[in-house]
């Protein structure tokens, strides 16, 4: 059984990118297995052995930059911003070995990195982030142009599964009329929302073309994925991107 899901992207060699699955961790119930998130109610001593497997398993060159997520739109660049406030929703890098992560349980993990392998980031897009631009946050940081840019969408909620109501459609219109593609009505009244197709518009209207992944469900896949949706008292998986020296 295998633990994790590789970027499949056209990035250089030097590019590292991923997300864990849940499984082969020591998390127990309802965790289980695989968690690396200390803001749950998981035992912190299973959360820290896990990261320690997360090292070993990935040969990660140092400690993931673990941030305080808060469904806002900060992009850390933690080449100059490590300090104690931690409090963001991505995190960019240029340097060698320095690893960006995020943490999701049905929301839009986002790697990004340039087509030379020079710059990298990791974003964390919820609704209320993806509407507010958390994207067009993490996009800001490269210095490379949006069209040498290459974005993987790793696993969040399914087009299927994501129920919303019309204050979200409403949320991402006021910003892009052309969202109300991304929504469907559903049988129980309420909308479907594509969180994919929403990131890549996003993506598309900054300049963004070569866009990978996004053909995952988090709610509907429960053997590999955490879902809050799910199952509201649950852990998170981890999304990866580095350069490697």
């Amino acid at each position: 059984m295998t633990f994790l899901i590789e970027a499949d992207w056209p990035a250089p060699s030097q590019i590292h990118a991923c997300t864990t699955l849940r499984h082969q961790g020591c998390s127990a119930s309802p965790y289980e297995s695989w968690n690396l998130a200390k803001h749950v109610a998981d035992k912190e001593s299973d959360v820290m052995r896990n990261r320690q497997l997360l090292k070993q398993r990935l040969d990660l060159p140092e400690e993931p930059i673990w941030l305080e997520q808060v469904h806002g739109v900060k992009v850390l660049n933690v080449d100059v911003e490590q300090g104690a406030d931690l409090k963001a929703d991505g995190s960019f890098s240029t340097r060698k070995n320095r690893v960006c992560c995020v943490m999701t349980a049905d929301c839009l993990p986002v790697l990004i990195t340039n087509t030379r392998g020079t710059e990298v980031a990791a974003v964390h897009a919820g609704w209320r982030g993806l509407a507010a631009g958390v994207i067009e946050a993490g996009l800001a940081r490269f210095t490379s142009p949006a069209d040498e840019l290459l974005v993987w969408l790793g696993p969040a909620i399914g087009p299927d599964a994501f129920e919303v109501g019309e204050e979200v459609r409403q949320a991402f219109m006021l910003r892009d009329p052309n969202a109300e593609k991304a929504f469907r009505p559903s049988e129980k009244g309420t909308l479907l929302a594509n969180l994919y197709q929403l990131a890549r518009q996003r993506l598309q209207l900054a300049g963004v073309s070569a866009i990978y992944g996004g053909n995952f469900c988090t709610y509907t896949e429960e053997e590999r994925f955490y879902s809050f949706r799910r199952n509201p008292e649950t852990g998170r998986m981890a999304s990866l991107i580095w350069m490697q020296s």
